[in-house]
């Protein structure tokens, strides 16, 4: 199979899903409003409510939730063939990912930017709430602790990134200023932002920055995670516009041209795909693909931690409701692009098929330094860019993906902290919050020890709770469509599929958790599983009291803002 084949039709599946299914589900199905009058101008605070031009908040969007599990998760799964993994994220992305993320952000935006976690309590209860909140605090805390760990690595493997990643975050505030504070032409600082982060990227590649094995008493990649934790803290109390909206925009940017020079060079190089399209001969103690294939590729094909990011942060910033379907819908395509490229560095960036193999000697092996290693031989020899600068390219790339869904996790952990706070009664504030949120993801990253192992404990049960938390996002969904007497098919079946092969995964780690005497992931798997039985209850009897009740008036109340009330920023 030629890589191009692979290329061509993958993005032709999501540009169309994204042209034509995506303005079926806008107008049909959540009936998009531009009159209406969204929190970002409602609440506008500006810290965390701020109108907000959609390619700027696609970017922020995109990169939050493209971290490295949509690098991480497909260059696992081909262990099981190229299809299936192809299939699943195509399909995936077009008709599950798409509905998920703009379903999410559409019913924040109805609710005055409230989290998905706060809308449960009031469509499928305060139960269901409660667990809802376990679940997604969870979720985000192994996307915290793992993603520290994983950058740190990369810091540490590849030291050319380091000069790039950081000196982006120079790059982020600057531009935020020239936007916000001096109104400068958002082109003009694009494309000037863009060279300047190109231009760190060369500078990197020519002086990579290697930490001495120990560094004020910790090992390198230590006291990489404790930088990385100090960061995300500072930027989740920071005003969005100021530092992470910047950030994710220009790197959103950047990310793509490189996703751009990756599909470039298979363009124009051709190499073909070794890695058989089902593999019959998978490492012994490899799992079934079914259900294992729909939550190894997570992120990339469908995520909840997708409706966190839009519902926590995304529907603060919308500046007209109609931006949903860019900002929602696209930035799944965006995420699917990557997970696509993924798929071809990981299955076509090997000479041989023995080459292939001897990476992937077990479930697990691969990820993203069979990405970066991969992807690098097709830069390299499609574009004719030297393997090392090749390297850093792609190593940064993945880089800034995970560090941007880094520093929105902290900050959704954090409103998740403050949420529960006010169920209890007790005001807990921002500073306060994001302490707590450093110290618990900081002590799980180094409870193993202090090279930080241990932010990788829960990691196995990402995929399946991160899955769930789709499925439960979009029951929430479901059951305000049901209220609202809209149509639900093309919510509906996304649910049940993601429910059914989540429970089935949660089911089948129990067992692999029991083999290997591994009591600290079963009692977790356990918890989660318990949570997800009595949220699923919860929704199965909220949708059909919705069912059965006349159908509620759209809550149009605010529809007709004036124009000058729109941000031209």
């Amino acid at each position: 199979m030629n890589s191009i084949v692979l290329a061509v039709v993958g993005v032709a599946m999501m540009l169309l899903g994204y042209l034509l299914y995506s303005k079926f589900v806008a107008r049909r199905i959540y009936k998009l409003q531009e009159s209406f009058v969204t929190p970002a101008h409602e609440l506008s605070d500006g810290v965390d409510y701020v109108p907000t031009n959609k390619y700027v908040l696609w970017g922020h969007h995109f990169t939050s939730v493209a971290g490295a599990a949509p690098i991480v998760g497909p260059a696992i799964a081909v262990i099981w063939g190229w299809l299936p993994a192809f299939l699943w994220v195509t399909l995936g992305t077009v008709f599950f990912a798409g509905v998920h993320d703009l379903g999410a952000l559409w019913a924040s935006n109805r609710h005055k930017g409230k989290s998905i976690g706060s809308l449960s309590g009031q469509y499928i209860g305060h139960r269901g709430r409660n667990l809802f909140l376990v679940v997604i605090f969870l979720v985000l805390l192994m996307v915290n602790a793992a993603f520290a760990v994983v950058i740190s690595n990369l810091l540490v493997g590849t030291p050319t990134a380091v000069i790039p990643t950081w000196g982006a975050i120079v790059v982020a505030l600057l531009i935020g200023q020239a936007v916000y504070r001096y109104k400068w032409n958002l082109a003009v600082v694009s494309v000037v932002g863009v060279v300047a982060l190109y231009a760190l990227i060369l500078v990197g590649d020519r002086f990579p920055v290697v930490l001495p094995e120990t560094v004020l008493g910790l090992p390198a990649n230590a006291f990489w995670i404790v930088v990385l934790f100090l960061y995300a803290g500072v930027a989740s109390v920071l005003p969005v516009w100021m530092l992470l909206q910047p950030r994710d925009y220009i790197n959103g940017l950047q990310l793509f041209i490189a996703l751009g020079i990756l599909y470039g060079a298979v363009l124009i190089s051709a190499p073909t795909v070794v890695a058989p399209a089902f593999n019959d001969s998978v490492p012994e103690g490899t799992p079934s693909l079914v259900p294992l294939l729909f939550v190894t590729i997570a992120c990339g094909a469908i995520s909840g931690f997708h409706g966190i990011v839009a519902s926590g942060t995304s529907s603060k910033q919308l500046d007209k409701e109609t931006d949903a379907r860019f900002v929602g819908y696209f930035g799944a395509v965006g995420e699917g692009l990557l997970a696509l490229g993924a798929i071809i560095a990981t299955t076509a960036g090997f000479r041989t098929i023995a080459d292939w193999e001897a990476v992937y000697t077990a479930f697990g092996q691969g990820g993203v330094a069979a990405f970066v290693q991969g992807g690098a031989s097709v830069v390299n020899t499609g574009l004719g860019i030297p393997p090392s600068l090749s390297a850093t390219i792609l190593a940064t790339m993945a880089v800034l993906f995970a560090a941007t869904t880094m520093d929105t996790g902290i900050r959704l952990q954090r409103f998740v902290v403050q949420e529960a706070g006010h169920i209890m009664g007790v005001n807990i504030g921002k500073a306060l919050a994001t302490v707590i949120v450093l110290v618990v993801a900081m002590g799980l990253t180094f409870s193993a020890g202090a090279d930080g192992s241990g932010g990788m404990l829960i990691w196995p049960l990402f995929g399946t709770s991160n899955q769930l938390l789709a499925g439960l996002t979009l029951s929430m969904i479901a059951v305000i469509l049901l209220r609202k007497g809209r149509p639900v098919l093309p919510v509906l079946v996304p649910l049940v599929f993601l429910l059914v092969m989540s429970v089935y995964a949660l089911i089948v780690q129990l067992g692999q958790f029991y083999a290997a005497e591994n009591w600290f992931l079963l009692v977790l798997d356990v918890i989660i599983l318990i949570a997800a039985v009595w949220v699923i209850f919860e929704s199965a009897i909220a949708m059909s009291q919705a069912r059965k009740n006349p159908p509620e008036l759209d809550e149009d109340a605010r529809v007709g803002a004036a124009p000058g009330k729109r941000s031209s920023r």
